[in-house]
C-alpha cells in the first residue's frame, strides 16, 4: 500500500533564509561578478527560482499543448504524436542532379521536398541569359515546366509535401501545378509551402530576390494567397520569414518581432481585400533561423507562439482556433557555421536543432557541416539528415511534450523575450506598420546596428567562436572535400536544350499568354492565374519575370545611408 507523504511547505522566512545563504555563498564563488547578456540584450541571471514568475497564471500564460495561448505547442500531442517534418534543402546543378540528390535524401529519412533554385532564377533570368560559370552552383537551374518535371521524376507529389523556395512571381509553383496537371493529379491534392513568398523580408535582407518594385511584388503576393485559397487549398501560400533578417544580423527578439509585424501586415492586407481570416490564416506559416543561443531560441519560439495566438484572435478577428496556430519551419543558422574546423559545425547544428525541437517547430532543416565552404557534399547532407534521425529516434527528444516547460529559467526567459519582442513591435507600429517601416529603412537600420554590435563582441573576444577567435588549430583547408562546380558540359547541354525548347514550342501561344499576363498586371485581375496559364502555355521563368518588369518596372534594392 502506497502511503502519500505530505509535502512540506517552506515558510516565507525559511525561503528567504535559504536564498540569502545561497547568495552569500555564490558571491564568494568564482564567476560571481560575471555579467551575462544574451543576443537579444536580455541579462541572464545566475539562478532562477519560482519568484521569477510567481504571479503568472498558468492557463493564461502557458495552458496545455494544442490549447490557447499555445505556449507549449500548437497540437495536443506535438512530437510525441507526430514528429517534425524533415525538410532538407536541396539544390545544385541541373534538374537531373536535383532529382538524384532528392531521392537519396528521401532514402536517408527526409520525408518532404525542399527545392532551392539557382541564383540566376532568383534574380529573374533564364539559363541562356546568364554566364554559364554562374549556373547551378547554389541551386538547381529550373526555367520551365519541363525542367520541373525532370526534377520531380518518380516523386509522388500527390503524397509528399513540397517546399519551393520561390519568390514572386511564383513561377516554380506554377510549374509544379503544370506537372500535377500533366500527371492527372488534382490541385486539391497538392500540399506544401511557397517558402520565399514574404517580399518584405526580401527587400530588407535578400537583395537578389528583388525582381519587381516592392508595391507590385506585394500585390502579387496577395494575388498568390488569394489564388491558392481558392484553387489549391492544401498549399501554404505565405511563409512569413524571420530567417533572412536574423541571418542579416537581427537579434532573435528582433527577428521574431519583425516577422510578427510582417504577418500582421499581410493579414490586414488580406482582410482589406475581403478575405476571411479563418480561411487564409490557417495557411500562414513562418520560417525562422535557429542560432546557437540555445535557451534564447527556445524562449523566442515559445513567446512568438503566445503573441501570435493573441494577435490572430484579437487583432485579426479569427474565431477558429486553427487560425491561431503558429506553424513554423526552422533552419539551423548558417551564420554560426565556420570555415575554420568545419567538422565542429556538426556540434553546432545539433545544438541548434535541439533548440528548435524544444521550441516546438513543425519542420526542420539541418545544415551540412561544410556549408560554409560550398553547397553541401553528399556526405555532409547525409550526416545532416542523420542528425535529425538520431535526435528523434535515439535521444528521446519526442517522449515528452514541451520538456523544458516549467523550468524557472525557460519560463522567466520566455516572459522577458515576449517583453523584448513586443517592445520592438511597438517601434514598428509607431512607424506605420511593417510595410512603411521597411520603406523608411527603419528595419534595415535596426538590423545593421545589431549586426555591428555582435561583430564587435566577436572581434573583442567577448563572444567566443571556437576555431575563429579561440581554440585555433593549424589546418590544411584542402583536407576537406567541397562540392565542385557543375560539369560544364552538362550545363552547356542544359542551356542548349532550353534554346531548343524555346524554338519548338508554340511561340504564338506563349506570346498570347504573356499579353494576358501584362493586361492583368496593369489592371486589377489576379496575376497568379495568368502566371500559371503562361507557364502551362510554355513560357519560361525569365520570360514571365521579364514581361512583368517591362510592365511594372525593375525592382531596386532599398539603400540606407
Amino acid at each position: 500500500m502506497n502511503i502519500p507523504i505530505p509535502k512540506r511547505q517552506l515558510s516565507e522566512t525559511e525561503y528567504a533564509r535559504s536564498e540569502r545563504c545561497w547568495k552569500e555563498a555564490f558571491e564568494a564563488s568564482p564567476g560571481a561578478a560575471k555579467r551575462v547578456v544574451n543576443r537579444s540584450g536580455i541579462e541572464v541571471k545566475p539562478l532562477y527560482t519560482p519568484n521569477n514568475r510567481a504571479d503568472a497564471d498558468y492557463l493564461e500564460s502557458l495552458g496545455f499543448p494544442g490549447e490557447y495561448p499555445f505556449t507549449r505547442g500548437i497540437y495536443p500531442s506535438m512530437h510525441r504524436g507526430r514528429s517534425w517534418t524533415q525538410r532538407q534543402l536541396v539544390g545544385f546543378g541541373v534538374p537531373e542532379d536535383y532529382n538524384a540528390r532528392l531521392k537519396e535524401m528521401l532514402r536517408q529519412g527526409a520525408n518532404a521536398i525542399s527545392l532551392i533554385v539557382c541564383n540566376s532564377v532568383y534574380r529573374g533570368y533564364d539559363a541562356d541569359e546568364t554566364p554559364a560559370e554562374l549556373l547551378g552552383t547554389c541551386g538547381t537551374v529550373i526555367n520551365t515546366a519541363e525542367h520541373m518535371e525532370r526534377a520531380l521524376e518518380g516523386v509522388p507529389i500527390e503524397r509528399i509535401s513540397c517546399g519551393i523556395n520561390d519568390p514572386a512571381p511564383f513561377t516554380a509553383f506554377a510549374m509544379l501545378l503544370a506537372v500535377a496537371k500533366r500527371r492527372g493529379i488534382p490541385w486539391t491534392q497538392i500540399t506544401g509551402t511557397s517558402n520565399q513568398s514574404d517580399c518584405l523580408s526580401h527587400f530588407v535582407a535578400l537583395q537578389m530576390f528583388v525582381r519587381i518594385p516592392l508595391p507590385h511584388t506585394h500585390r502579387i503576393v496577395l494575388d498568390h494567397i488569394e489564388f491558392c485559397n481558392e484553387r489549391v487549398p492544401g498549399w501554404n501560400p505565405l511563409s512569413v520569414i524571420g530567417q533572412h533578417m536574423q541571418q542579416a544580423g537581427a537579434t532573435p527578439a528582433e527577428a521574431m518581432a519583425f516577422t510578427l509585424c510582417s504577418a500582421i501586415q499581410f493579414g490586414e492586407d488580406c482582410i482589406a481585400r475581403g478575405m476571411d481570416p479563418d480561411q487564409f490564416l490557417p495557411r500562414f506559416t513562418f520560417f525562422f533561423d535557429i542560432s546557437l543561443s540555445f535557451f534564447e531560441e527556445v524562449a523566442k519560439f515559445r513567446a512568438g507562439r503566445r503573441i501570435w495566438a493573441r494577435i490572430a484572435r484579437e487583432r485579426l478577428g479569427a474565431k477558429d482556433p486553427r487560425s491561431w496556430r503558429f506553424k513554423f519551419h526552422a533552419q539551423t543558422s548558417g551564420v554560426d557555421l565556420t570555415r575554420q574546423q568545419p567538422l565542429n559545425n556538426i556540434a553546432r547544428t545539433t545544438a541548434q536543432a535541439m533548440a528548435g525541437i524544444f521550441g516546438g517547430l513543425q519542420s526542420l532543416h539541418t545544415d551540412g557541416y561544410d556549408e560554409a565552404l560550398s553547397a553541401p557534399t553528399s556526405e555532409a547532407a547525409r550526416i545532416a539528415v542523420a542528425t535529425q534521425n538520431i535526435l528523434r529516434e535515439e535521444a528521446g527528444l519526442c517522449d515528452v511534450i514541451d520538456p523544458l516547460g516549467g523550468s524557472y529559467y525557460v519560463e522567466a526567459l520566455t516572459d522577458r523575450m515576449q517583453e523584448q519582442i513586443e517592445s520592438v513591435m511597438a517601434q514598428i507600429e509607431a512607424a506605420g506598420g511593417m510595410y512603411q517601416a521597411v520603406e523608411q529603412g527603419l528595419v534595415h537600420r535596426m538590423i545593421g546596428d545589431s549586426a555591428a554590435a555582435f561583430q564587435r563582441k566577436v572581434e573583442s573576444g567577448e563572444q567566443t567562436v571556437v576555431g575563429v577567435n579561440a581554440y585555433r588549430v593549424d589546418e590544411n583547408p584542402e583536407e576537406y572535400k567541397v562540392l565542385g562546380y557543375p560539369q560544364p558540359e552538362r550545363m552547356e547541354a542544359h542551356v542548349k536544350q532550353l534554346r531548343e525548347y524555346k524554338a519548338r514550342r508554340s511561340n504564338d501561344a506563349v506570346c498570347k499568354a504573356l499579353d494576358e499576363l501584362a493586361r492583368a498586371a496593369q489592371g486589377e485581375e489576379n496575376t497568379m492565374a495568368r502566371i500559371v496559364e503562361a507557364v502551362e502555355a510554355g513560357a519560361t521563368h525569365g520570360e514571365v519575370c521579364g514581361r512583368l518588369r517591362r510592365e511594372l518596372g525593375f525592382g531596386q534594392p532599398l539603400t540606407i545611408v
